[in-house]
């Protein structure tokens, strides 16, 4: 999945960027709050981190103008701004969670997961799909119970997949969901990927995911 955080402090942008990269998320991040609108203008991000003190364009600013994207991301404030008035303007003007510095990287990352869940209607954590369990809260893929040795890129590909299961998603979706925008992808990644991903799933699990001709690929619980 992928997010992105808009945070003016040099050590906790990195921190940040860092801590969800080593969760097998695709990070992006701005300093100020001009750049920030125009990298979640331009990008389907599942979720924004938004501090409200920022450079240039601060935070309720920013969340007034992201209205007007058709598909904007489920939002995070994360600031120093306690006051039981800060938070109700922050939700307010269209936020969906808020979080007062400081903080716990746990409780953020918490609160990321519930709001990937809620932005594809997926209320559990852990998703069966035949024999492959996929747990998005805990980062993990089993199958048949034995747990698979993904990669980040892998784990990231059958998440989306997962979460749009029933649904043909194109490689156009599949690259803005799974890659940066520092991470441009191959012509061919996403095919690539897709072999990888299928050939660790092994010969009876790898027909979950369905290759739609000319479309992209979904991912099906009822193996052909």
């Amino acid at each position: 999945m992928r997010v992105l955080i808009v945070e003016d402090s040099d050590s906790l942008r990195e921190s940040l960027r860092v801590g969800l990269i080593n969760e097998r998320f695709a990070v992006d991040v701005a300093a100020d709050g001009e750049s920030g609108l125009s990298y979640a203008r331009n990008n389907p991000y599942d979720v924004l981190v938004l501090d409200l003190l920022l450079p240039k364009l601060d935070g309720i600013s920013l969340l007034t103008q992201l209205r007007e994207v058709e598909k904007r991301p489920h939002v995070l404030i994360l600031t120093a701004k306690d006051r039981v008035e800060d938070r109700v303007k922050g939700l307010n003007a269209g936020a969906d969670d808020y979080l007062v510095k400081p903080f716990f990287f746990e409780e953020l990352l918490a609160r990321i997961h519930a709001l990937v869940r809620r932005r594809y209607a997926e209320g559990v954590p852990l998703v069966t799909i035949g024999d492959v369990e996929v747990d998005v809260v805990a980062r993990r893929v089993s199958l048949r119970g034995e747990a698979l040795d993904l990669s980040a890129r892998e784990f990231a590909l059958l998440e989306y997949l997962t979460l749009r299961r029933g649904h043909t998603v194109t490689r156009e979706e599949i690259e803005d969901h799974i890659y940066g925008v520092n991470k441009l992808p191959s012509s061919n990644a996403v095919d690539s990927a897709i072999c990888l991903l299928r050939a660790k799933l092994g010969t009876e699990a790898a027909g979950l995911i369905r290759t739609r001709r000319g479309q992209g690929y979904m991912l099906d619980e009822q193996q052909p």
